[in-house]
């Protein structure tokens, strides 16, 4: 928006000016912003060191991080950050993480830390990895309270950053150890798709589902299960990962006049790929794979564009034998991945029914009701005075 001034021009070079200067200034908050956050985490990381390496405790006393807390908000009166409590969140996110990196086996994940050689400080405190800076400081207190290793750590820091996690999010996928379930789908995709694709569709996939968000009954079935990821569609795609675009759930495709539906279907953006979805309330049966290469090669003949990749199929089912699922694949020339799901809420339907004592109290109701409105139960008075009449 333009405010007007007096003796200026109005014109579209000068708005378009001002846009540009207004986008400049917002990225400028940005940097600020995260400026900000690297000033502060690189301090919380080297004051965490300074504990570690000076075993202050040791030398000082017990109460010697109380004593600094104390030191500190009386210089820095109001700062919630100074607290006795954060600073030994500091010792414990730097211990955590040095040791570590000082770890010459784990060569591999230090790299992914630092873009260059780590250096240490003349006091011996390891360099403050760039990457930390990315994400919040509760972020990384949640890391390392349900972490154990560097490479699971990291796991979790370059999904906070790749895919826009939220706390909430972030604290959900460690509780359910997500990184332990980062194999991927038991799949074909390496035998079926060129190499730099099938490492993109492994990636992109899980060996297992956590669908907690939906509530069952006791004996549901697949239809059941559909109509429940589909009710909550938000949570099903964010526990798919980035890049699904839900297409539709029994979506319909006509193969020689007869109309089949598929479960599920997506698009994936980064893929440039259709993703065939479907969903077993039972463990996996060999028969299944059959019919997903049936709905794959159909997408693949009836909706796939010409810039489009391969389509993928996904089984989702309730349990799987590894043994059955690899002789299934055998033969098949369609990219399809088998994948399970659990923590699935049930109802309790015991709960949502009346009890005995209700059911009697509402047969009573009824019958006084029912009573109320007989024409029998009109009262003494009123047959007498039509006696009279």
């Amino acid at each position: 928006m333009i405010v007007n001034s007096h003796d200026v021009v109005c014109d579209a070079e000068y708005t378009m000016w001002v846009e540009n200067i207004k986008q400049s200034y917002r990225s400028a908050q940005a940097n600020a912003t995260l400026r900000a956050n690297y000033e502060k985490l690189k301090w919380n990381w080297n004051m965490g060191g300074e504990l570690v390496i000076r075993k202050a405790e040791e030398r000082w006393g017990s109460g010697v991080v109380e004593q600094i807390s104390l030191d500190l908000q009386a210089e820095f009166p109001g700062n919630k950050g100074l607290s006795a409590d954060n600073l030994w969140a500091m010792k414990r996110w730097y211990s955590f993480y040095a040791d570590k990196i000082r770890n010459e086996k784990l060569v591999r994940s230090v790299q992914e830390l630092y873009r260059v050689d780590k250096e240490e400080n003349t006091l011996g405190i390891v360099s403050f990895p760039d990457i930390f800076s990315l994400i919040p400081w509760g972020y990384h207190l949640d890391i390392i309270r349900l972490t154990n290793t560097l490479p699971e750590a990291l796991f979790y820091i370059k999904k906070v950053i790749n895919e826009g996690w939220k706390r909430p999010a972030l604290q959900r996928y460690l509780k359910s150890k997500l990184y332990d379930k980062q194999e991927g789908a038991i799949s074909n995709f390496k035998e079926q798709l060129p190499v730099h694709q099938a490492e993109l569709v492994q990636e992109i996939t899980k060996e297992n589902y956590d669908f907690g968000f939906v509530e069952l009954p006791p004996d549901y079935t697949e239809l059941n299960l559909e109509i429940a990821l589909e009710k909550h569609i938000s949570r099903f795609l964010m526990e798919l990962g980035n890049g699904f675009a839900f297409i539709g759930r029994q979506k319909e495709i006509i193969v020689d006049g007869v109309s089949r539906k598929i479960d599920m279907l997506f698009y994936h953006v980064r893929l440039h790929c259709y993703i065939v979805v479907e969903l077993k309330a039972v463990r996996f049966a060999p028969e299944f794979a059959g019919k997903l290469n049936f709905y794959v090669n159909a997408v693949n003949e009836i909706l796939r564009g010409k810039n489009d990749n391969p389509t993928i199929g996904l089984l989702i089912c309730s349990d799987m034998k590894q043994t059955e699922v690899r002789y299934s694949f055998k033969g098949l020339s369609t990219p399809i991945g088998v994948a399970t799901y659990d923590n699935v809420q049930i109802a309790d339907i015991e709960r949502e029914l009346p009890s005995i004592e209700q059911l009697q109290q509402k047969i009573k109701q009824l019958e006084m009701q029912i009573k109320a409105h007989s024409p029998n139960s009109r009262c003494p008075k009123e047959k007498d005075k039509k006696a009279d009449l």
